[in-house]
């Protein structure tokens, strides 16, 4: 294997402990802890694993957790209602309602009543839009994860630097595309559509793969010596009859003989959505109570 591994888990554990060290200072100054509340709608099992993780680490970084659980049948009357609670408490900095929501529920309607200074998976259509004109709002936490492991290995300008985002979602595709124009690289956004996938791919000195199809970029495609950046989990049989195992949407032996630089599957981009989300939090607690944030610290 070439390519050098983008360990995602030690530097999340990085960014995580900073957050700690922030937190502690910010109830040093203002008398009280930072407060995330996390709104599960229904037992969908994944979910629920998210929301127990999420809860464990905002504890482990030494701020307020609150969980709000809604059965599944929940009316959308009440879940507005939970959310605008949420929106005047002064101990909540940070709001997430975990997704997706039973059908019954319409998605886009929640999110945009969340407060959008307390948006801190920022979906919120006010965050997109300050993203997309360079002002200050929250960026979704995958999309602002995965551009921290590419400067961690680029430096902070990227100006030369040839980007190929692939896949279009609002959640990373399209926020990941507008980070990274931020920072000066020259960005391609690929698509199902796109004529000569492959072609697009190998000129790409970094790629970020977010397509959500088990190995569909092959080593074959990356340019010798690219930053490989795969947001994908796709959950595929493993070699032992009933088993499962999580592979990239990159195929990942292939491509690390050809990367210059690589996330693995599990262990790279994951872990780096909750430090986010943390980290987001914490930089809403310091605008709420007006408290100075070096923000290139954190």
């Amino acid at each position: 294997m070439g390519a050098a591994l983008i360990d995602g888990k030690a530097f999340a554990k990085d960014l995580r402990d900073k957050v700690g060290e922030f937190a502690a200072n910010f109830e040093q100054r203002s008398g009280r802890k930072v407060g995330l509340a996390v709104v599960l709608v229904g037992e969908d099992p994944a979910s629920q694993v998210y929301v127990r993780s999420k809860g464990k680490a905002t504890v482990a970084a030494g701020m307020n957790s609150y969980e709000h659980r809604l059965d599944d049948t929940a009316s959308e009357e009440e879940l507005l209602s939970l959310v605008e609670q949420l929106n005047q408490d002064p101990k909540v900095d940070g709001i997430l309602v975990q997704l997706p929501l039973p059908k019954h529920l319409d998605e886009q309607k929640v999110i945009s009543t969340i407060d959008p200074d307390k948006d801190v998976d920022g979906f919120h259509i006010i965050n997109a839009g300050r993203l997309s004109v360079g002002q200050e709002g929250f960026v979704p936490c995958t999309p602002l994860g995965c551009l921290m492991l590419i400067k961690d290995q680029l430096g902070d300008d990227l100006s030369g630097k040839d980007a190929v985002v692939i896949g279009r979602s609002n959640i990373v595709g399209k926020p990941m595309a507008q980070l990274l124009t931020d920072a000066n690289a020259t960005v391609t956004i690929a698509h199902s559509r796109t004529k000569d996938l492959e072609a697009t791919v190998k000129r790409a000195d970094i790629v970020v793969a977010a397509v959500g199809r088990p190995e569909m970029i092959k080593g074959d495609w990356i340019k010798p010596g690219a930053t490989v950046i795969d947001v994908g989990i796709n959950r595929v049989p493993g070699k032992e009859e009933g088993k499962t195992k999580l592979v990239g949407d990159v195929d990942f032996d292939s491509a690390s003989d050809v990367a210059g630089a690589i996330t693995p599957v599990p262990g790279g981009v994951g872990p780096m959505t909750i430090a986010v989300l943390l980290r987001n939090t914490l930089v809403s607690a310091y605008r709420r109570e007006n408290i100075a944030l070096d923000k290139d610290a954190i």
